[in-house]
């Protein structure tokens, strides 16, 4: 699962640039990061930085039957699961993402759900979620919210610099959301 090392120039140049959801309609959990971070910009590939825990996790957790590669990004729609992001554009850092950024990311989020019809949305950062849905005391879980017919989590961001999560207590908060998810009677 080595990847390509890039160059400071190539990375800095997928600034800006946007990775390509992998969804189709009527899947089981979409997932949602924040956004694109360089590494997925140049390689195409959602959660790519090698330091990101994204793909163990979907393992560990039960979603997956094995550890996918992020170039195997496309085989998640056999599993039900899909990737998107609240703010399509890539950065070095989500702190160069403004609120306003996070509040439109939300909007056109929204409108991608209820045309996608997943049965579960799972946002993957407490905060841009909070900022994103105007939801300040959200915390990691279920929420409230439903956007249509679809419930609406929040899972802690798998980034490695998220490190009071460990592999572990995140791989069972992913957890709970695969057994709520199969729990859910298909529409």
């Amino acid at each position: 699962m080595a990847s390509r090392r890039f160059t400071a120039e190539e990375l800095q140049a997928a600034r800006d640039r946007v990775v390509p959801d992998v969804v189709a309609d009527g899947l089981s959990v979409l997932f949602c990061g924040i956004n694109p971070g360089l590494m997925s910009a140049a390689t195409g590939h959602h959660f790519a930085r090698p330091g990101n825990r994204f793909w163990p996790v979907l393992h560990l957790s039960g979603f997956t039957p094995r550890r996918l590669a992020p170039s195997e990004q496309h085989e998640l729609l056999s599993y039900g699961l899909g990737i998107t992001n609240v703010v399509a554009r890539a950065t070095a850092r989500a702190d160069e993402l403004t609120d306003d950024e996070f509040r439109e990311g939300g909007r056109l989020l929204t409108a991608k759900v209820e045309r996608l019809r997943p049965r579960r949305l799972a946002v993957v950062g407490v905060t841009a979620y909070r900022v994103a849905f105007d939801d300040r005391k959200a915390v990691v879980g279920p929420q409230e919210r439903t956007i249509g017919d679809t419930r609406v989590w929040v899972l802690p961001n798998p980034s490695g610099l998220n490190a009071h999560w460990t592999l572990q207590t995140m791989a069972e908060e992913y957890a709970r959301l695969r057994v709520a998810a199969a729990e859910e009677p298909p529409r």
